[in-house]
């Protein structure tokens, strides 16, 4: 594959051609640069020297004079028979909307097209009088397709009475191409009573998000979402009726993935109706329902508790917990999710080593029948409310979570903290993602190596298994218990996965105590000494193992 291209007329600008001629070069195109200043018939010339199967035109001056070299360029290409060539034009975006009416250009480029937009438009090969064609429609696929640079998501759904409005925000999204995956941000009506319309409360309606309520809703919402770049679409998994629920967005919405936990979205957070111990058995079953289809799972188990101010040992341990459980029920690929500022009083150091550590622990259970694909994102309760302040917290974090190489990036957007994001914002943020990834992806200093984070990740991995080997000791008759729901549900009830904001709940105990040491998330005592894990669980099963 061979491109060409250059500076047109009197243009001498070629910062802009010359990146575009690297990423070419980085997938394997052999790449010719005319030089600045190309007048017409050197471009022609040289196209006719090299045969080239893309043309690269630039130009940054003025609309009117791009206007004249642009209808005698096109007028010679096609005198020399090239018009049959792929075209592609980059310049500001005056003289872009300029290039634009001639109809002749597969893609035009205004300037802050990250590396990802552009190898994309190079890797499509569309024939004569063809549509562009779509990027890949499965996540696993995508992902090497847009590799080394990561996936976007977003949530987006816009807390309204009706679904109009968000239908209008998706085709937006869409068509700005800048999201790979848009996540449905439902109302808690649709997560829990679907299938129960009498149960539903219209005073509630888009109460957290887009209040779609038949499966009619979804089509249209999926229908929304296929132009642009067609992003991928998935939702939130039910809180009830769980299977019906899965079957439900895999045929409306082509359910990109299902995210679901063990813990959570039940009575014990309020936001369904089973108890704890046969939640757990319904989000098994439902991993068990996706991978039997082949349709990957994300673990959405540990920023749970990290956002209810669990120590970091706990994150870590439910991390492995779930990850085991995934397996064990015949998930293929698993995406497992790191949110990082959760709680939001991390370091940026012991963040990083506590994803290190549960990255550790998810991958050492990969094989051929289980592959892992990572993906981070910014801590729901980290956003500052001024939003100048926000949209920089977003772009740090982003920074700190591309130390980890994420397959996936679920940018939450700036206005988290103040309000729901709209179409524009969710593409605001998204833009922003993307930028700070690509710089990210020109290469950073490795803050991995980093003394101390390297040493807070083996602390933490020796604590999660002196966590994990208590979790077994509770049921030791049996030869799997990190997989047993009553097992699982009693680690809760006991407090050997506990946290501080589960006081005073029904299913939990409540009783641990955390706080920042040198900005990790440690166990204390009552009076604030930090506890190992030894010292913890071993308080523990000593109660459990006291008679009455």
């Amino acid at each position: 594959m061979r491109i060409l291209a250059g500076s047109l007329g009197d243009c001498v600008h070629v910062a802009g051609v010359t990146r575009f001629l690297d990423v070419a070069a980085s997938l394997g195109y052999e790449t010719h640069f005319t030089g600045p200043a190309t007048d017409p018939e050197a471009f022609v010339d040289a196209a006719l020297a090299m045969d080239p199967d893309v043309i690269g035109v630039s130009y940054r001056l003025t609309p009117g004079n791009a206007r004249t070299l642009l209808r005698e360029l096109v007028g010679m290409l096609e005198a020399a028979g090239l018009n049959g060539k792929r075209l592609m034009f980059g310049g500001t975006p005056p003289v872009a909307a300029v290039a634009r009416e001639f109809g002749v250009f597969e893609a035009v480029f205004e300037g802050d097209e990250t590396a990802s937009a552009i190898r994309s438009a190079l890797r499509e090969e569309p024939g004569p009088d063809e549509a562009r064609p779509i990027p890949p429609q499965r996540v696993v696929e995508r992902i090497v397709w847009k590799a080394p640079a990561p996936l976007l998501r977003h949530h987006y759904g816009e807390p309204a009475n009706t679904i109009e409005p968000t239908l209008r925000g998706i085709a937006r999204i869409a068509e700005s191409g800048v999201l790979d995956v848009l996540s449905l941000g439902a109302d808690q009506d649709a997560q829990e009573h679907f299938f129960r319309p009498e149960l539903q409360d219209p005073k509630s309606n888009g109460a957290g998000g887009v209040p779609f309520r038949d499966e009619d809703d979804l089509r249209r919402l999926y229908a929304a979402s296929r132009r642009g770049n067609f992003p991928l679409m998935r939702s939130y998994s039910g809180t009830a009726d769980h299977l019906r629920y899965a079957d439900a967005l895999v045929r409306t919405i082509d359910n990109a993935w299902c995210a679901t936990s063990l813990f959570w979205f039940n009575a014990m957070d309020g936001r369904g109706p089973s108890a704890l111990a046969p939640s757990i058995e319904e989000h098994v079953a439902l991993m068990r329902w996706h991978g039997e289809r082949d349709i990957p799972v994300e673990g959405n188990e540990p920023y749970h508790w990290g956002m209810r101010d669990a120590p970091d040992t706990v994150v870590c341990a439910v991390s492995a917990i779930y990850a085991h459980v995934a397996k064990q029920a015949g998930v293929r690929d698993y995406i497992a999710t790191y949110m990082f500022e959760s709680p939001p009083h991390h370091s940026n150091a012991m963040d990083l080593a506590k994803c290190l550590a549960q990255i550790e622990l998810a991958e050492s259970l990969a094989d051929a029948s289980f592959r892992v694909w990572r993906q981070t994102r910014t801590g729901l309760l980290s956003y500052p409310v001024d939003q100048v302040a926000a949209r920089a917290h977003l772009a740090q974090s982003v920074m700190l979570q591309m130390s980890v190489r994420p397959h996936i990036i679920h940018v939450v957007g700036y206005t988290e903290a103040d309000h729901a994001a709209s179409a524009d914002e969710v593409i605001e943020s998204a833009r922003m993602a993307g930028y700070v990834a690509e710089v990210a992806l020109r290469g950073n200093p490795d803050m991995t190596h980093d003394p101390r984070v390297q040493a807070r990740k083996e602390e933490l991995l020796a604590e999660t298994q002196v966590l994990l080997d208590a979790i077994r000791g509770l049921s030791p008759h049996l030869d799997d218990p990190l997989s047993d729901a009553e097992t699982l549900a009693q680690a809760v009830r006991t407090g050997l996965l506990d946290a501080p904001q589960l006081v005073n709940n029904p299913f939990a105990r409540g009783a641990i105590r955390t706080r920042s040491s040198e900005g990790a998330i440690v166990a204390v005592d009552a009076d604030g000494r930090e506890l190992s894990e030894q010292e913890r669980t071993g308080q523990i099963m000593a109660e459990v193992a006291r008679p009455g």
